[in-house]
C-alpha cells in the first residue's frame, strides 16, 4: 500500500497516510485545534528492494552476449600473458656531496 505525504494549508502540519491507490485523498487536518484543508503532496515514490541473492544485471543476459564476454576476456589474457612485463627502472639514488679539500 503506498504511502502519502500531505500537509496542512492552514497550519504547516506535515504527515504521511497510507492509503489504497483507489482511495480519495485526504482533505482535513488531523491537528484538533486546526480545521484548515490538507493538499498531497508529490512524493518521491520509493525504489525497488530486491530481497535475497541473484538480483543483478548480468544475471538475464543473452546468451550471444556471454559468448561476445567469454571471447573478449579470453584474447584479453592471452594478450597480457605473451608480452613480458616490463620491469620498472631502478630508483635513482641520491648523489653523495663531494668532499672538498681544506686549501
Amino acid at each position: 500500500m503506498p504511502t502519502y505525504d500531505y500537509e496542512c494549508t492552514t497550519c504547516g502540519h506535515k504527515f504521511e497516510a497510507k492509503q489504497s491507490m483507489k482511495d480519495s485523498h485526504l482533505t482535513d487536518c488531523p491537528v484538533e485545534s486546526c480545521p484548515g484543508p490538507v493538499k498531497r503532496k508529490i512524493g518521491l515514490g520509493a525504489g525497488f528492494i530486491f530481497k535475497g541473492n541473484g538480483f543483478y544485471i548480468t544475471d538475464y543476459r543473452s546468451d550471444s552476449y556471454k559468448a561476445a564476454a567469454k571471447k573478449d576476456s579470453e584474447s584479453a589474457a592471452a594478450s597480457t600473458s605473451s608480452t613480458p612485463a616490463a620491469s620498472p627502472a631502478p630508483a635513482a639514488t641520491p648523489a653523495a656531496p663531494a668532499k672538498t679539500s681544506g686549501a
